[in-house]
């Protein structure tokens, strides 16, 4: 953000003050710096997640029950997961899912991100 001193002074007098003191210039280069998103906000797991934490098929089918119970999916989408769930086992639907996986994939991400934006800011010497 890039702004003129005395439009600085005017619209924030008091810090103005505080971080120029006397010193006179033109120009102000002001960085300011947000914390990293967080990747997994509003993320609602579906069903695939759920199965994903699930040890065993009966674990999963038991999750499924639940879920079509509780009007999370509908009968034919937990009656097709059941299905496959039988026929090719908790490995179609991806690797176990363990606990903290949500956590570490941020901290990946987190890591990602921060990697990236230390590589686009200009080195200081």
């Amino acid at each position: 953000m890039k702004i003129k001193i005395e439009e600085f002074k005017k619209k924030y007098p008091h810090l103005a003050k505080e971080v120029l003191g006397e010193e006179k210039s033109q120009d102000l280069n002001l960085t300011i710096e947000k914390p990293f998103p967080d990747p997994w906000r509003g993320y609602i797991p579906g069903p695939i997640d759920y199965i994903r934490r699930c040890k065993t098929v009966e674990e999963a089918l038991e999750v499924l029950d639940y879920l079509e119970k509780h009007g999370e999916i509908n009968s034919n989408e937990a009656n097709e997961l059941r299905q496959i769930l039988k026929e090719k086992g908790l490995e179609f639907f991806g690797s176990h899912k363990e606990d903290n996986y949500y956590y570490k994939k941020a901290v990946e991400y987190w890591k990602k991100l921060s990697r990236i934006i230390s590589e686009q800011q200009p080195q200081q010497s």
